[in-house]
């Protein structure tokens, strides 16, 4: 969104004195038209900020004046148009400084009031800024093509009687545009490097499911647009050298031939990373871009073929700060060749590796209590090319991100931890793979929040409330408050190595769990705000207990990992309570019966909290059960939840046990019930009635071998509820002694 869809809907009065010369009703005129110049980068008085300032002046009348034909106050627009061409153009300059002081207010009240400003609006003037440089190179080639010709014009006796330069470029206009110019395309090379480490990070944080923009076209032009004003100024420097001397035409042709080596070396990277978590004898695939291969390739007669090798940390580290090296082999990758190809359609230079696999690795000396899940590593990716009309060889190479490879399945949890600590917490231009050991609490939640919403695939993230319950846990503290660890820091080792007190597994084992069961099982439920989740036992009884009888809940459970359970809460008559945890469902449970149908099976769960009707909350949930026979004649047969209880009927103000005292409530089972026609008789053909015991007596739901074959019903018997081939004794229940 624009500057002015903002500032036009805050009070007028934040912005008295501000509009003078320049009227509100002109800003609103051209609103976005305005905010995409670059008044704010024109800073100097010289006759290229002049030139661009009168350039400024002419496209606005124009765009005024197409205004003004379809404009119903055309008389206005067209004394609007009056007014700049008398004002300012002999002063562009004055313009400039007016529009620049409107803008700097307007942002300065957006500022005040929000805090920061639009990421678009610093992505626009990123490329203003840049639009603008090159705008000032092209002028400055300009500029010494026209002392070029100048020289020529007077003349070789003048050049001879032409005192010679001194150092720095002083004595002469030639040395001076020259050096100015040299320098313009050093700042400009600069602005592009930054912006690819900067595409490069966003990359990175895109693994832990941040927003990015994939689209390399702009950055590839922009390396194209400084080539193209490289070879410019090349051929300007040269054909001036003699003016120059030879001391300084060699001084400016080496920062020209840094500025190419550096656009050229940067601009090969990696367009799709490999994964992050690289499991042996795996297929997995990537691919590099060239940016300025379509430009600058030249016709070979073989192909340039890139190859991939997997480098440990200390070689990637070496490769950085040491130039090029060809690395001792850490590994075997098979099809690890493929050509650099130029795409005249889409005009981009590619190499995509389709099959590439990890055959075998070779660990490296690992520092203390190092696991191999921590180790890092890379995939290089290399090229040998020839650039330019003067066959220039350059060696190319690009790092992948950091790479963890696994050989077992069970590795992937603590690998992806390492692969989420280093996206996240990296810095720009580091020295591979260095990463902070400690980060503030903020930072891991914006992270935890990221991963969250990317792997779940829900819009609706973690709240202060999530946050808090997530830092008493991994500090180990649930006596502070939420201001407590507002400026706490937060450890590799709290985050993935230390166990959790009084559980077998760390806090991102626990953590990713989560991620796993809500993504596989509960989606829905997290996206309609159904889940409360992040809450401990404790906070839990404080929220029900001045609840309704049958009021409940849905928490992620504290000591499984990848479980969610029910609590509920159970009124006596005296009005005393408990609250109720049911043993946690897995992601197995829920595939054999979903969330919302369970809910429904429990009559004794009433209201979600605080206070909404499960049936309203949970009825979008319930999958729809069929009655009666199906389509072969057979009587339909559905899985309903039950929570055991004790059979024989307790004292009043009697509760189970309950997740007060720290347990669960007893498992809870699934049987089979028949679904056929209500009150209908049976059939001359139809079974006998099965015995239907009391409710408190309902039988478990069993697996049975397919070759199981009934007893006789007088002794009918239960599997043992061990899973052994144990039999219990017939069933009785209260009441039916004989």
């Amino acid at each position: 969104m624009s500057l002015w869809s903002f500032v036009s809907h805050m009070p007028p009065e934040q912005f008295s004195g501000l509009f003078g010369e320049f009227p509100c009703n002109l800003r609103s005129l051209l609103a976005d038209w305005l905010e995409n110049q670059p008044w704010e980068f024109i800073t100097g008085t010289d006759s290229f900020c002049t030139s661009v300032a009168g350039a400024l002046l002419s496209a606005m009348v124009e765009k005024l004046r197409s205004l003004a034909s379809s404009n119903e106050q055309q008389c206005q627009v067209l004394q609007h148009i009056s007014n700049l061409e008398n004002t300012y153009r002999r002063d562009p300059l004055r313009l400039v400084a007016i529009v620049k002081g409107i803008l700097e207010g307007e942002r300065a009240a957006l500022l005040k009031r929000d805090r920061h400003l639009p990421l678009s609006f610093h992505r626009r003037q990123e490329e203003l800024k840049f639009g603008l440089d090159l705008q000032r190179l092209q002028h400055r080639v300009g500029e010494i093509q026209a002392l070029q010709e100048q020289w020529k014009q007077m003349g070789d006796g003048t050049r001879v009687q032409a005192p010679p330069l001194r150092p720095g470029g002083e004595g002469r206009d030639g040395g001076r545009a020259g050096h100015l110019a040299v320098k313009e395309l050093e700042g400009a090379k600069l602005q592009v490097l930054k912006r690819l480490h900067i595409w490069k990070r966003q990359q990175q944080l895109a693994g832990n499911g941040a927003v990015f923009e994939e689209n390399l076209a702009p950055l590839q032009k922009r390396c194209e647009n400084l080539v193209d004003v490289y070879f410019q100024l090349q051929q300007q420097v040269v054909a001036v050298g003699r003016e120059l001397g030879s001391d300084l035409l060699s001084r400016l042709l080496e920062r020209l031939n840094t500025v190419l080596s550096a656009l050229v070396e940067s601009s090969f990277l990696v367009e799709k990373q490999p994964p992050q978590v690289l499991k042996t004898q795996t297929k997995f695939q990537a691919s590099v871009r060239f940016l300025l291969g379509p430009r600058l390739l030249q016709a070979s007669a073989k192909p340039y073929v890139v190859k991939a090798d997997i480098v440990t940390e200390k070689q990637a580290r070496e490769l950085a700060l040491g130039g090029y090296s060809t690395p001792e082999s850490t590994g075997e990758i098979v099809h690890n060749t493929v050509a650099l190809e130029i795409n005249s359609t889409s005009v981009t230079s590619c190499a995509t590796f389709k099959n590439m696999l990890l055959k075998k690795i070779k660990r490296c000396e690992r520092k203390g209590s190092e696991s191999v899940t921590e180790e890092k590593c890379a995939v290089l990716f290399s090229t040998d090319v020839t650039l330019g009309p003067g066959n220039l060889p350059f060696h190319l190479q690009a790092l992948s991100l950091p790479i963890v490879v696994i050989v077992h399945g069970n590795q992937d949890n603590n690998a992806k931890a390492t692969v989420l600590w280093d996206n996240a917490f990296s810095e720009l231009e580091r020295i591979p793979f260095v990463v902070a050991e400690r980060v503030p609490w903020e930072k891991m939640c914006e992270t935890l929040n990221l991963r969250f919403m990317a792997e779940v695939q829900t819009s609706k993230g973690l709240l202060p409330e999530h946050y808090f319950f997530l830092a008493q846990k991994i500090f180990n503290n649930s006596s502070a408050s939420p201001e407590d660890f507002h400026n706490r820091s937060v450890s590799w080792a709290q985050f993935n190595k230390e166990i959790l007190p009084g559980r077998g597994f760390t806090f991102w084992q626990w953590f990713d769990g989560v991620l796993d069961l809500t993504k596989r099982c509960l989606k829905s439920y997290w996206s309609d705000r159904l889940i409360i989740g992040f809450i401990s036992k404790q906070y839990v009884s404080k929220l029900l207990g001045p609840k309704p009888d049958g009021t409940f809940l849905l928490r992620f459970s504290d000591s499984e990992i990848g479980g969610i359970t029910i609590a509920h809460v159970i009124r006596g008559k005296d009005g005393s309570f408990q609250v109720e945890n049911i043993q946690p469902f897995s992601a197995k449970d829920l595939h054999i019966r979903s969330l919302g149908d369970r809910i429904r099976d429990l009559a004794q769960l009433r209201n979600l909290y605080p206070d909404k009707p499960k049936d309203q909350a949970f009825g979008s949930h319930y999958n729809k059960e069929q009655m009666g026979k199906d389509g072969r004649g057979y009587v339909s047969t559905a899985i309903k939840m039950t929570v055991e209880r004790p059979p024989c009927p307790q004292p009043s103000g009697w509760f189970p046990s309950t997740a007060a005292g720290g347990g669960w409530a007893r498992p809870s089972e699934l049987r089979i019930l028949l679904l056929g026609p209500l009150g209908s008789p049976p059939g001359p053909f139809s079974p006998p009635r099965p015995f239907q015991p009391p409710h408190s007596c309902a039988l478990p739901a069993r697996a049975l071998p397919s070759s199981w074959v009934p007893p006789h019903p007088s002794s009918f018997l239960l599997p043992d509820s061990r899973g052994g081939n144990e039999c219990h004794p017939p069933l009785k229940c209260p009441g039916t002694e004989e």
